[in-house]
């Protein structure tokens, strides 16, 4: 019972503090800029993928599926590694630069504490967003037993994909306070490109 009551009273304590940490460094609108970014590569990464192997001639659908989880693999291991050594050293510098100000070593303050956990948090979403968004446009790759035909399923998943673009530039809309469905079409626009540019390589 005791344990219980600390695990309860601890959360309430642990979302106020990430608050506090949000306030001080701004770890939400650094977390949705990295998320949106990332996102939109994995997307593009696997819109290529699924062109290329399409125009290769592959109908078995268990090659583009090896071949685009790789890919989010490592598109999801470069994201969190690169951020976190990128983060750790801008973090680094912005605290360095405080303490020669104020002569406080600054590791044990708020700020301190907010700049790690700012790390971990960009880190997390760096290397999620582009292996997630690439796994969703995978999705009627893995559904090719119930869709049956493997051209319907690169259909499919391209449409997908060009959603998720479309989603992703509204999202950025939204964030930006700009026409929604403008940002949208800009984002979906990257995708048509990105297609047509494969087929036009690919075309014989």
């Amino acid at each position: 019972m005791k344990n219980n009551r600390i695990k309860r009273s601890s959360i309430p304590e642990f979302l106020e503090e990430l608050q506090t940490y949000n306030q001080i460094i701004g770890i939400a609108e650094i977390a949705r800029r990295y998320f949106a970014m990332n996102a939109f590569d994995g997307v593009l990464t696997t819109i290529g993928v699924l062109v290329g192997n399409y125009l290769a001639g592959v109908r078995d659908l268990s090659i583009p599926i090896r071949t685009g989880i790789a890919t989010s693999i490592a598109m999801g291991i470069s994201g969190l590694w690169g951020a976190y050594l990128t983060e750790t050293a801008e973090r680094r510098r912005e605290l360095s630069e405080l303490e020669k100000i104020s002569l406080i070593d600054q590791s044990g303050t708020s700020i301190g504490r907010a700049s790690r956990y700012a790390v971990i948090v960009v880190s997390i979403v760096d290397g999620l967003a582009p292996a997630l968004a690439a796994i969703i446009v995978l999705i009627p790759l893995f559904l090719r037993d119930f869709i049956g035909d493997p051209i319907l399923s690169y259909a499919l998943a391209a449409g997908l994909a060009l959603l998720s673009l479309f989603a992703l530039g509204v999202f950025l809309g939204k964030v930006s306070k700009e026409n929604l469905i403008a940002y949208g079409f800009k984002t979906l626009l990257a995708g048509l490109v990105a297609i047509a540019i494969n087929f036009l390589l690919g075309a014989e």
